[in-house]
């Protein structure tokens, strides 16, 4: 489940707002362990142009 996520997030990776909201997706779907395996990866990829979107989504799930 999480390469698919990982699959689909850097298929909508052109569009903030689909970016977000499949995260989102994943987020509530996922488990715990999986979910911090993503975060890690999202950072790594995404941090350039997604921080305040990734900062968002994962401190707003606690």
């Amino acid at each position: 489940m999480l390469n698919y996520v990982k699959l689909i997030l850097q298929k909508v990776s052109f569009d903030r707002h689909l970016f977000e909201k499949e995260l989102r997706k994943a987020i509530a779907r996922l488990l715990p362990q999986d979910i911090e395996d993503l975060k890690h990866w999202c950072y790594e990829q995404y941090s350039g142009h997604y921080q305040l979107v990734l900062d968002k989504c994962f401190y707003q799930m606690g």
